[in-house]
């Protein structure tokens, strides 16, 4: 084939690619509308991480509190600044009319940032869990530095904030970051108290509905999901608490499936590898059998 020939042929596929009405692309539409960057999301994490965990990331800042303050208040400015924006590009994702969106987007970027202290504060009983629950953690600072499970959970708990003041699109994209990053897939809408705790991580799954306690801690390949769903007279499945309940003080060990709105007691051990979608009381040990010898 020739290069006229070539070129022909990319003629012909961009005018069936560039039809926006044809049942081929039904569930695909024309986007017209503002998205949030990702550039610009990877950007704002960074300073949220900055001023969460000052000194681990970014430029060193001197050990002095005037020269921390000065820092924390050019990283919070920042954040407004990123943020506004991408709550701007997000409210606009799917609206109608942007017109009075700019100052929507001013209010949230406050009320998220009012919101810092405490997810600090959530992240520091978060990073002492994880170090008093693995033997392997040396330090604080290990923890924060080095382990996935601080940065999934920072971002899910960023997000959740941002969910909760009816962000569209935005909290989303900050789990799926995370996910992308490591390998854990916590919704934005999940409800998740203090003290939390993840070991290893890898191939965690926690839906939207999901409401976990203080003090729990979960292991690699842990999911709490869904076990079915009701559906609209359309046919498309509706947005109803259908994920566990996890009271506080329980362990969940890997590659255990917790499903349905079942509630988990508190004090409460889950082994591995098991498939669970009933209700456990509390101080319940639910183990695996184990076979009997012939």
């Amino acid at each position: 084939m020739n290069r006229e020939e070539a070129l022909e042929q990319i003629k012909k596929n961009v005018e069936r690619l560039a039809v926006f009405d044809s049942d081929d692309y039904k569930y695909i539409p024309l986007h017209q509308k503002p998205s949030p960057s990702a550039a610009a999301v990877r950007k704002f994490m960074r300073l949220v991480q900055m001023v969460v965990f000052p000194g681990f990331f970014g430029p060193k800042q001197e050990a002095q509190f005037d020269s921390i303050q000065y820092y924390m208040g050019v990283y919070l400015e920042q954040i407004y600044e990123l943020l506004h924006e991408e709550l701007y590009n997000s409210l606009c994702f799917e609206a109608e009319a942007c017109s009075d969106t700019r100052g929507k987007a001013s209010h949230i970027a406050i009320s998220f940032i009012n919101e810092i202290p405490n997810i600090k504060h959530l992240l520091s009983t978060d990073v002492k869990a994880m170090l008093d629950g693995d033997p392997a953690a040396n330090t604080v600072s290990e923890v924060i530095f080095c382990y996935p499970a601080t940065l999934a959970i920072l971002y899910q708990r960023v997000a959740h904030v941002l969910f909760k003041l009816d962000v569209p699109v935005l909290p989303r994209t900050i789990t799926e970051m995370a996910h992308s990053l490591t390998g854990i897939d916590i919704h934005p809408g999940a409800e998740i108290g203090e003290y939390f705790s993840i070991d290893h991580g890898t191939g965690i799954v926690i839906g939207q509905t999901t409401v976990i306690g203080h003090h729990v801690r979960l292991y690699q390949g842990v999911t709490l999901g869904a076990k079915s769903f009701k559906y609209n007279d359309e046919g498309l499945p509706i947005d109803v608490p259908r994920h566990p309940i996890i009271e506080d003080n329980v362990i969940i060990y890997s590659n255990t499936s917790v499903l349905g709105r079942i509630t988990i007691g508190r004090n409460s051990l889950i082994g591995g590898n098991i498939w669970l979608t009933y209700d456990v009381p509390p101080n319940s040990k639910i183990l695996q059998s184990r076979a009997s010898k012939g």
